[in-house]
């Protein structure tokens, strides 16, 4: 008998199949789904470890060194600065120095205690071969009237320290709170002083923010070896300014390993400083001290010589560049009085530089005061920019035979005046001495100096055609030859010069700023733009860069950069324009120049100048040689010096003579007049005792 199978039991064993299948399902969804996520986790592992490794390993390689280690910065070896021939000027000196911090709230009297007990240290224990540091010297440097430190600075009390000032002072520290010993590198300059203001000096990086160079010279520096340390000495005027990238060189690093308690636990290692780059100038040590010692033996000349002429009792600084004619390179600059630039090493004293604080300046390149410290006083003198005076006629020339004002013949009758302006209101333009010089031509009207004829017969005509425009034709012409404009030089702190012409017309006239402007009474210029002038006259039209430096040079002798010659712009005129000047020039009276050697080609000047309600005069000087082939341009400047032909030239002449000497004004160095003479002796089997 067959069995009947239930519908109900059959429909529930085919729900429990479908239950089991979709458990089965669910569970695979599962399983997968945990490879899947397992599988993603891992490989998110996997790329993050590759990238802690390839991309972000380095980096926290670095902090953890950072961690583990101090670094300790080195200032870079500063590069030395020669003369054209290696004699040294700047050169930098490894030292152990003694400086003192100020800690606020530290009263004087403290301080003349520590300065007391420093001073019987370094009379104990210091070099007693030189003079000692008194405490009242020492109380001055610590500079507790903050007179030349910002409050945070160091004041560097004394430097080239004894072994045995080093080992007392790392025995008694604690007694004497406030002093660190540091070794530094200490920037000496030549005892001799060779163009102390042309080279410049320095001052402490964190003293020198103001400067524009500085203020933000260390943002975005990423490089440590290029960031500049609170305590290194960077340049602050002139060259050592102006190269400071070329001389400064690449800091050093100490590398300590320290543990958490930051105690060093291992070696130092030590990454040498790297040496800046020696300069080598332009300057001929020999030549350049021969115009210092010229300017300040003739000044104390002239202010006591018996001769009228000669005599100019309130001459007391004196201004002079020497520039070579055939590549503008500057063999000698000189701004007397000058000073020793050592009194900077660590901060100069309020003392000293209340002392040096109008010879700290290059008047060779732009303004400065006369040295007078009485303020009413100082008023009454003129400042280094003086005018051209007669310098200026060979331009004024040049620019009517430019013009066609006048031609090489051009005549006229010099009764000693030159009178324009209205009717009832003339005013006259007379020459030095009212003299009357009689029929002129150009050349001669160089050579007598004619105020008349330049007056006549170029300003005044240059107004008559071209009226205020002329003012315009007279200041493009005088900017090519580098009368009022940079010379381009380079040098920080550089002037342009004064014009007053164009001033002249507003409160006068332009026909009287065109008059008094054509015999040099109308711009105030420098010493440098003068000897631009002058070799850009003896050129014949190409004014030249003035250069200071020859060459670059690395630490190992390498050359680096060459001097290049370089000409800023040229003036196109016909030689018989040239050779009208020259003839003038060649036939000036200049003082000075008895047994000179060579024709040379000059123009004295004497400007007038109203300061502090009385009139001066000042003495202007330009000249090159030889006149067949130049190569040597000289300008001289001495303000209050009188004629020019006195109180200039002169100078001129012995730099022409140092030049002559040192480098040859025909290629090969000539002999001094006493050596020949020596020589000369020699060979006739005498000597000179016989005279005596």
């Amino acid at each position: 008998m067959q069995q009947e199978v239930s519908p109900v039991s059959d429909e529930r064993t085919e729900e429990a199949q479908k239950r089991e299948i979709r458990i089965r399902r669910n569970f695979s969804f599962r399983l997968n789904m945990f490879f899947f996520v397992t599988f993603f986790a891992f490989s998110l592992l996997i790329v993050r470890l590759a990238y802690l490794q390839f991309v972000e390993g380095p980096f926290l390689k670095e902090q953890e060194h950072k961690i583990g280690t101090r670094d300790v910065y080195i200032p870079p070896i500063r590069g030395n600065i020669y003369d054209a021939t290696g004699k040294p000027i700047a050169y930098s000196k490894s030292t152990q120095s003694l400086y003192y911090t100020f800690e606020p709230g530290t009263k004087e009297e403290e301080g003349r205690k520590l300065a007391e007990k420093l001073a019987a240290v370094f009379a104990q224990y210091g070099d007693k071969t030189k003079e000692p540091l008194t405490a009242e010297k020492i109380f001055e440097y610590m500079d507790f009237g903050g007179k030349v430190h910002l409050p945070y600075q160091q004041r560097r009390i004394k430097t080239d320290l004894t072994e045995k000032e080093i080992a007392y002072f790392s025995e008694h520290r604690d007694q004497f709170k406030g002093i660190d010993i540091v070794e530094e590198s200490i920037r000496q300059y030549s005892p001799e002083k060779v163009a102390v203001q042309l080279v410049g000096y320095m001052k402490k990086f964190s003293g020198a923010t103001d400067l524009e160079k500085y203020k933000s010279i260390n943002d975005n520096q990423e490089d440590p070896t290029l960031k500049y340390l609170n305590s290194e000495e960077v340049g602050f005027d002139g060259i050592e300014l102006m190269y400071q990238d070329v001389l400064r060189g690449r800091n050093g690093l100490k590398t300590y390993p320290v543990n958490s308690q930051s105690r060093i636990i291992g070696p130092m290692e030590l990454t040498k400083p790297v040496k800046g780059d020696n300069l080598y100038l332009t300057i001929n040590k020999d030549v350049q001290l021969a115009a210092q010692n010229a300017i300040t033996e003739h000044l104390a000349k002239i202010r006591t010589s018996s001769n009228k002429a000669e005599r100019a009792e309130n001459a007391r600084t004196g201004y002079a560049v020497a520039m070579e004619v055939k590549t503008g390179k500057v063999v000698a600059m000189a701004s007397m009085p000058d000073y020793d630039p050592n009194l900077w090493q660590g901060g100069i004293s309020e003392e000293d530089l209340n002392k040096v604080q109008y010879y700290i300046s290059n008047g060779a390149i732009r303004e400065v005061q006369a040295p007078y410290e009485d303020d009413n006083e100082r008023k009454k003198h003129p400042s280094s920019l003086v005018f051209l005076g007669s310098t200026q006629k060979p331009l004024t020339i040049l620019l009517g035979l430019k013009e066609g004002l006048i031609t090489p013949n051009s005549s006229y009758n010099d009764i000693g005046y030159f009178q324009f302006g209205k009717k009832g209101y003339e005013v006259k333009v007379r020459n030095a001495g009212g003299k009357a010089n009689g029929l002129l031509r150009p050349w001669s009207a160089i050579a007598h100096s004619s105020n008349a004829y330049m007056a006549a017969m170029v300003g005044n005509a240059l107004y008559m055609r071209d009226g205020s425009k002329g003012l315009d034709i007279w200041d493009a012409f005088n900017k090519q030859f580098g009368l009022g404009v940079l010379t381009e030089s380079g040098l920080p702190g550089e002037s342009a010069g004064s014009i007053n012409y164009y001033k002249e017309a507003e409160s006068g006239s332009p026909q009287s700023a065109l008059i008094y402007a054509s015999f040099g009474q109308q711009g105030r210029y420098t010493a440098l733009q003068l000897a631009q002038y002058a070799v850009t006259l003896a050129t014949h039209g190409q004014r030249l860069k003035p250069q200071f430096v020859d060459r670059i040079v690395d630490a190992e002798g390498n050359v680096v950069q060459s001097y290049q010659k370089e000409v800023l712009n040229t003036i196109e005129l016909p030689d018989v324009y040239w050779d009208t000047i020259e003839k003038g020039m060649s036939r000036v009276n200049v003082q000075g120049f008895d047994g000179f050697g060579y024709n040379f080609y000059r123009k004295t000047g004497t400007s007038e100048q109203d300061v502090g309600g009385k009139r001066v005069e000042n003495a202007v000087f330009i000249a090159y040689a030889p006149a067949e082939d130049p190569v040597l341009a000289v300008a001289v400047v001495v303000p209050e010096g009188g004629f020019g032909g006195w109180g200039a030239a002169p100078i001129a002449r012995k730099i022409f003579d140092a030049y002559d000497e040192a480098v040859g004004l025909t290629g090969t160095p000539k002999k001094p007049a006493s050596q020949d003479a020596a020589a000369g002796a020699s060979q006739d089997g005498t000597t000179n005792s016989a005279e005596h």
